[in-house]
């Protein structure tokens, strides 16, 4: 029986693109379905967030992510530049955000071509791997995305047609994430029952084999 799981990312978040090759490897070896919620960061949901959060959140989160990645042998690095524009020393939100929308946008829009995944195994890798500098500049992510299998300008004439639809799709995954019990990513929800962070994917595994996961 084919078992299947929801992941909610953020395409900001460093812990998604370290829970990447595990999501893919589970979906290659196993009779598991993954189906992606693409929401905004935290940022863009809540823009008063880093105002009100412990003075340690954001120096033990750059410490974990790197150490995850050590840990776990992974390529990584923080986005040159960063998706969110974000003042660093007040951890005030733009209210312009060039980058975020138009990522977001496309990562739903791929999904909904039937390439959620192979898009963020390209984009994320791009933007978190730390082999490529700015980009958002020149052909980077169009490159990214045709390298997913897909066509990056179809994908944004979609968007540009009808923003408002891709938008309504996001609200409504975050509507979904809300609703899971949990506001992080990666969230993984499994017959209903939430697994927040990418330290909880072992026991993701778990309670699926308690329903019978099985190999392909």
């Amino acid at each position: 029986m084919t078992l299947r799981f929801d992941v909610y990312w953020s395409m900001r978040s460093p812990f998604c693109y370290l829970a990447l090759d595990r999501i893919l490897n589970i979906r290659k070896q196993y009779d598991v379905e993954v189906d992606l919620r693409v929401v905004y960061p935290v940022a863009i949901r809540n823009p008063d967030f880093f105002k009100t959060v412990s003075p340690h959140y954001r120096t033990y989160h750059l410490r974990d992510s790197n150490r995850v990645a050590e840990f776990l042998n992974i390529p990584y690095r923080r986005p040159i530049p960063d998706p969110i524009v974000q003042d660093i020393e007040t951890n005030e939100i733009a209210e312009e955000q060039p980058y975020i929308h138009d990522l977001t946008r496309l990562a739903v829009a791929a999904d909904e071509a039937g390439k959620g995944l192979e898009f963020q195994d390209q984009v994320m890798r791009l933007l978190w791997d730390g082999r490529t500098n700015n980009w958002h500049e020149g052909a980077h992510l169009s490159k990214a995305i045709s390298r997913a299998g897909l066509n990056p300008e179809a994908l944004r004439q979609a968007i540009k047609l009808d923003p408002e639809r891709y938008d309504a799709a996001i609200e409504e995954n975050q509507v979904g994430q809300a609703a899971a019990g949990h506001n992080g990513v990666p969230l993984f929800v499994f017959l209903g029952e939430p697994f927040f962070g990418q330290d909880r994917f072992d026991m993701l595994m778990w309670r699926m084999r308690q329903s019978g996961l099985s190999y392909r």
